[in-house]
């Protein structure tokens, strides 16, 4: 028995900031965040939407194109680096803005590779047989921990959620073999150090400003080039494939450079490689289901995708993955009644 994903879902909220924006207020350019980051825009979500609300969204965006009945979902993994509170879970909450009244719902947070741990641990709750119909969901609200006076941050990230059904199933496609991986000692050099146990929120943080994300940009960079080409070569030789084999690699949207990289040290056409940070920037633990989201129409039946992540922590993975069948999109028919034009819902 496997796990497949058979329904995916995302959403992005309608405000863009342009690296234009970002120029007026920090001292940077257009041209060098383009150049360094290979960002252009970024969503960003109103102050009075959560994380949650996010995902919330990108679960309806499934349920309502896919013809999903909420009941059956008996489990809701919710990725995020920003949950809505640091008590109650995010899951929680996201089960009853969408209606899963028959799930269980945890938070997991790996940062950024935590859609790609929630996903491993979503394939093997399939995989033991106790269960047979999860939602994996990875859901940031960057915006909300992000210093927009620190142009070291702020050119990267955005808000985001992308959603995807984990199946059971029969036939040889599905979630194949995973490597995570975890080095604590990096901790340091990708945090928002104030706001947990260890350094509640109190005046000082907020004076130095330390309940925002920090980061050594250049230390995490060299790390993520070289762990995520070397996890991602470990993935495909754990599941007996080449480089050639691979159909598509889904990179975590990070950067441009280091996207770019990874791809070259696996020697795979940047054809291959799907990238939308362009227009999200970064959005943690929502990239991977984002470009799954937006790229839905290339992934093929029989064909294999490379999936590999670098986040906070450090936390990093790769897996490969055999495109499965996707269940049928409900499509809809423009009919006129009275001279005025309608869609209708069409379900297969």
């Amino acid at each position: 028995m496997g796990a497949v994903i058979t329904a995916i879902g995302g959403f992005v909220p309608s405000s863009i900031l342009t690296n234009k924006k970002i120029s007026e207020t920090v001292d940077t350019s257009e041209e060098w965040i383009i150049k360094r980051t290979g960002i252009r825009e970024r969503r960003i979500a109103d102050d009075d939407t959560a994380t949650s609300d996010l995902a919330a969204a990108a679960i309806e965006n499934l349920i309502e194109n896919y013809n999903v009945d909420r009941s059956e979902i008996e489990a809701l993994l919710v990725a995020t680096a920003t949950p809505d509170h640091i008590l109650a879970p995010t899951a929680s909450i996201v089960c009853d803005k969408s209606g899963l009244t028959n799930a269980f719902g945890i938070d997991m947070n790996a940062a950024c590779s935590g859609f790609l741990y929630a996903l491993e641990m979503g394939a093997n709750m399939i995989e033991s047989g106790r269960y047979k119909k999860l939602i994996i969901v990875g859901a940031d609200k960057m915006s909300s921990i992000v210093d927009y006076e620190d142009r070291n941050t702020c050119i990267l990230f955005g808000d985001g959620a992308g959603a995807v059904l984990l199946e059971k199933t029969e036939s040889d496609a599905g979630l194949m073999k995973t490597i995570l991986k975890t080095d604590g000692s990096g901790v340091s050099s990708l945090a928002v150090p104030a706001g947990g146990s260890r350094n509640p929120t109190s005046m000082q943080s907020l004076l130095h400003r330390t309940h925002y994300l920090k980061q050594d940009g250049a230390f995490v960079f060299k790390r993520a080039v070289a762990a995520m080409s070397q996890v991602s070569q470990d993935a495909l030789a754990k599941n007996e494939l080449e480089a050639d084999q691979i159909d598509w690699v889904v990179p975590h949207q990070a950067n441009l450079r280091i996207i770019t990289a990874v791809g070259e040290s696996l020697g795979i056409d940047f054809e291959k490689v799907k990238v939308n940070i362009d227009r999200y920037g970064n959005t943690t633990s929502a990239t991977v289901p984002l470009c799954l989201w937006d790229f839905a129409a290339d992934f093929k039946e029989g064909q294999n995708v490379l999936i590999t992540t670098f986040g906070a922590g450090f936390s990093w993975g790769a897996t490969c993955l055999k495109w499965g069948v996707m269940r049928e999109k409900k499509t809809f028919r423009s009919v006129k009644a009275d001279n005025v034009e309608e869609n209708i819902l069409v379900e297969h």
